[in-house]
């Protein structure tokens, strides 16, 4: 049977109109980084066009090598600026830092990895190849909720969840911007986009 991580961590469910705290467990991924618009950077592109065929090419190796089967998780990134302001009220994304990331099961690992690269390069374009990696993220103590829409419709939303939800917990901004997408963007319309929106957090420590 084929494992389907999104049913079995809860931090990959989110509610839709409110915000919720979780805690999410340490988990590895693929990454590759970046900087500049999305909607323009080759970088950008580039980034996908690598980490895609990284993440099919170790999903078959475990199949076929290890008999142990999985569903793909979807495709995830982490967001940040020097002001993050950039992503609320200024929503400018010619300054944003970017890691895009597709969860990987633990029990792959760094050699196997290196082992589909060379297959990779063969069937074609996946001009970052060689920058993609392996890394585990521990994001702990988070808020997060359920955003259905356009990536752009994002910012009200964000700015409810820094600048009232987190305030009146008692919460503040930790980690970076952490975004779900459970859509595909090239076939789902914009106006039914799914995708869930994370911030980790720590508790404000109470003034002595």
């Amino acid at each position: 049977m084929k494992t389907d991580f999104r049913t079995l961590i809860p931090a990959y469910r989110a509610p839709r109109g409110r915000f919720e705290v979780v805690d999410v467990p340490r988990l590895q991924y693929l990454m590759v980084d970046g900087h500049g618009d999305p909607n323009t950077s080759t970088s950008y592109a580039d980034a996908l066009a690598s980490i895609y065929p990284a993440a099919y090419a170790l999903k078959f190796l475990s199949k076929r090598e290890l008999d142990r089967d999985y569903v793909v998780p979807p495709l995830e990134a982490l967001w940040w600026a020097d002001d993050m302001d950039a992503f609320t009220s200024a929503r400018d994304k010619s300054r944003w830092d970017w890691t895009v990331m597709i969860l990987t099961p633990d029990w792959l690992s760094d050699e196997h990895l290196d082992a589909v690269r060379d297959g990779i390069r063969s069937k074609g374009r996946a001009p970052r190849l060689d920058e993609v990696r392996l890394a585990t993220l521990g994001e702990g103590l988070s808020v997060q909720t359920l955003h259905v829409g356009p990536y752009d419709a994002e910012a009200e939303t964000l700015e409810r969840m820094h600048h009232e939800f987190m305030p009146a917990e008692g919460l503040r901004m930790t980690g970076k911007h952490h975004e779900i997408y459970l859509s595909d963007a090239r076939r789902t319309a914009p106006e039914k986009l799914r995708t869930i929106l994370r911030q980790p957090v720590a508790a404000i420590a109470e003034e002595s």
